[in-house]
């Protein structure tokens, strides 16, 4: 009995049809694994506020400080250090008791895995992971200005102009009278020419100007979109939303620009509604 086989023909036309269909899947598959990374972010993000709330209930209604004792330089919302030289250890968090089953590591209270991504090839960093001066936050940053920090208004009846009464408590919950529309926590990052990727950690929510300042001194953005232009963003009460990148800016002391790292703000009114307390 005579055998068959392919010709090469044949073989060709196989070979080609192989190489179409994984032509059509692979960008189906990245796109999948990309949103499976932005919805792992997403619930990274809602646990956090959810540990913040948490706290609060335990605080006498007071969220957790983003940064007490700010000059020390010792504090922050994602741990603590005994030596400004130091990296931050995850295990001090305030937060850290709230957070459910997370391992207790010194790396990070979450990791949002696209973040993870987009700096892991940077092998020039001075520490491993990020070489990030807020190592530990995980690619996450806490609305320090407003929610982290308690602010006291200096002109009658405004809401643009904010002095510091306390870094050593966040403010408390009964301050905010929009919680569904008030930024908590957010991806963030800061520009970092060392850095292969441009970015480096960074964990604090900037809003849009300095509150010392009112509306006359715009801050450097930290909200970084990272999920193909969109950052995950978790408000005070519970929800997350993820937003698209519509307004960025740069002060010029910080390089690569933001815009070009997707740094900036979401849609919205050009003020700090959204960040402080109404």
């Amino acid at each position: 009995m005579t055998r068959r086989a392919f010709t090469l023909i044949e073989l060709l036309v196989v070979i080609a049809i192989i190489a179409l269909v994984m032509g059509i899947l692979l960008p189906a598959l990245g796109h999948a694994r990309s949103a499976g990374r932005r919805l792992v972010c997403s619930s990274n993000a809602r646990q956090l506020q959810l540990a913040a709330t948490t706290y609060a209930l335990d605080h006498t209604g007071h969220y957790p400080p983003g940064a007490s004792n700010f000059r020390a330089n010792l504090h922050r919302w994602h741990g603590s250090r005994t030596n400004p030289s130091e990296q931050f250890a995850a295990e001090a968090s305030p937060l850290m008791g709230y957070m459910g089953d997370t391992p207790g590591t010194t790396q990070a209270i979450r990791n949002c895995p696209t973040f993870t991504r987009t700096i892991e090839a940077d092998q020039n960093a001075p520490t491993t992971r990020t070489g990030a001066f807020e190592k530990s936050a995980g690619g996450y940053g806490y609305n320090n200005a407003f929610v982290g920090t308690l602010q006291g208004q200096v002109g009658p009846r405004t809401d643009h102009t904010w002095r510091v009464i306390s870094d050593k408590t966040g403010s408390p919950e009964h301050l905010f009278l929009r919680p569904s529309k008030t930024m908590a926590f957010a991806d963030t990052a800061f520009p970092s020419s060392r850095s292969v990727g441009g970015v480096i950690e960074y964990s604090f929510l900037e809003p849009r100007y300095q509150p010392a300042f009112g509306l006359t001194h715009r801050a450097d953005p930290s909200i970084h979109f990272r999920h193909d232009n969109r950052a995950n963003i978790a408000h005070l009460d519970g929800h997350v939303e993820t937003r698209e990148l519509k307004f960025s800016w740069s002060s010029g002391l910080y390089q690569p620009e933001a815009v070009t790292l997707n740094l900036g703000w979401p849609a919205g009114e050009d003020s700090n509604r959204g960040y402080s307390y109404r």
